[in-house]
């Protein structure tokens, strides 16, 4: 082969690839200075076209992209030929050249080296360095941490490795100048790309470790990892700002009466599957993890308010079902909380009960009194039987009327005589300036009510900064 000049590429493949002079299944020589046997290193270029959205179910992601790979084979070299083009081909050419045999660590599926003809090309230069380009699809594992989700940023490694040759045979690396690009109209809509970098390294494989099959020793390894960010406006639209709405939904019905049941337990328990529907559609693409993600947190945050509403709700109409007035010494939230929790009598209503009793015997006394005498002498000094039942009353007597008149809690009796002057009967016993203040259960059920219609909101507020504090801080 004098002159390769005058010769088809087909021809100058077959004569450079001939069985007599080059063994496609070794791999090309290389020696040092010493003699020594040193090994191949392959240069490494990816060009990603673009990234599907992680799927977080499967804890995977897609990506296409071009991987190249280069050496330098010296047996394939012909510049001394007299011929200076590059010799271009498809599968047919790389089907007849030694090829390093790399794989992707941590793949589901790929297409690596690809056996359709526009998925590979291959490029020979007359120095003897050989580009091996193949466009591939690949589905590669990607572990991911939810726990601040949705607020989350992964990072997901692509992983090359040599699978038959170790590092006395084979090295990879990366290329020097962008080994790592990506297409600028590339676009992710879930997540935003933050950064990316690239990584040299070595893995061990031994009896233990069957990385690679049944052979031992450290192969050569290339990395690159692209670190995502959710990208959280979805969620602010499609899952925080609807639960707000629904959780001040559930409020309405501190507006409602309190004996009116049907409509608040039916505004309680739809909210509370309005908001449990809305959360199940938000997670059902997350795995099953066990530890609690920052939407789990939001999640209970929300139903404890839900929750809450129809706790009052029970609460106020237990109350309102009351038939006992409760005393209290202050009309504030202290002394109403402590009464309707503990009722206990008033004190009054058992002091006021007694005299109320005593009273009323003593105002009604005078319609079932009978004379001391057990009869009523005639005029001619014997007794009359029949006038044992009946009173005496001598015309030279004052004539006393017996009047009673009911106040708010005290019984008040009076007698006139018919001068008209007032003798107090229980004068030493009038009322004292009251110390406790009277509330009925309707009114503190409706007080319960114009609390919580403020302390539920409040408190929904402060939780709102705790929260967005401890999702920032994270």
């Amino acid at each position: 082969m004098a002159d390769a000049g005058s010769l088809q590429q087909t021809q100058l493949i077959q004569r450079l690839t001939h069985v007599c002079r080059y063994d496609r299944l070794e791999r090309p020589f290389e020696y040092d200075s010493d003699g020594k046997r040193l090994p191949i290193v392959v240069k490494t270029r990816i060009y990603v076209y673009f990234l599907q959205n992680l799927n977080s179910d499967l804890l995977q992601f897609k990506m296409h992209a071009l991987l190249q790979l280069r050496f330098q084979d010296k047996r394939l070299a012909y510049k001394a030929f007299n011929r200076s083009d590059n010799i271009l081909g498809q599968k047919h050419l790389s089907e007849r050249l030694w090829l390093p045999h790399i794989f992707f660590a941590n793949e589901r599926e790929s297409s690596i080296l690809g056996t359709d003809e526009k998925d590979v090309l291959t490029s020979l230069s007359p120095e003897g360095n050989v580009i091996i380009s193949t466009r591939m699809q690949a589905s590669l594992y990607c572990w991911m941490n939810f726990q601040k989700f949705p607020f989350d940023q992964q990072f997901c490694s692509t992983v090359l490795e040599s699978w038959m040759y170790n590092t006395s045979d084979l090295i990879l690396e990366w290329e020097p100048h962008t080994p790592i690009s990506f297409d600028p109209e590339m676009r992710l809509t879930e997540y935003n790309m933050a950064q990316f970098w690239h990584n040299t390294t070595i893995v061990e494989s031994d009896g233990d470790n069957l990385r690679h099959g049944a052979f031992a020793g450290n192969y050569s390894s290339l990395s690159f990892t692209v670190n995502l960010k959710r990208e959280i406006g979805f969620y602010l639209l499609d899952y925080y700002l609807p639960s707000m709405m629904i959780v001040a939904i559930s409020w309405v019905s501190f507006w409602l009466q309190a004996d009116a049941s049907p409509p608040r337990i039916m505004l309680g328990t739809s909210t509370m599957l309005s908001f449990i529907t809305l959360s199940s559609s938000q997670s059902k693409n997350l795995p099953k993890v066990s530890y609690i993600k920052v939407s789990e947190v939001w999640f209970l945050g929300c139903t404890f308010f839900i929750f809450g509403s129809l706790v009052e709700f029970a609460f106020v109409n237990t109350i309102w079902r009351r038939k006992e007035n409760i005393e209290l010494k202050k009309v504030n939230s202290k002394y109403i909380i402590k009464s309707t929790l503990t009722p206990r009598p008033a004190r009054r209503q058992i002091g006021g009960s007694l005299s109320n009793e005593s009273r009323a015997r003593s105002c009604s006394s005078l319609d079932n009194i009978v004379s001391s005498t057990e009869s009523v002498r005639n005029g001619n000094g014997t007794v009359n039987q029949g006038f044992n039942n009946y009173l005496t009353v001598h015309p030279n007597l004052p004539i006393i009327r017996t009047e009673c008149a009911e106040a708010d809690t005290v019984s008040i009796c009076s007698a006139r005589t018919n001068n008209d002057h007032i003798v107090d009967v229980d004068k030493d016993k009038k009322d004292t300036p009251p110390t406790f203040t009277t509330m009925t259960p309707q009114e503190i059920a409706m007080w319960i009510d114009r609390r919580s219609r403020f302390l539920f909101p409040a408190m929904f507020l402060a939780f709102n900064a705790l929260y967005w504090t401890f999702v920032y801080v994270l």
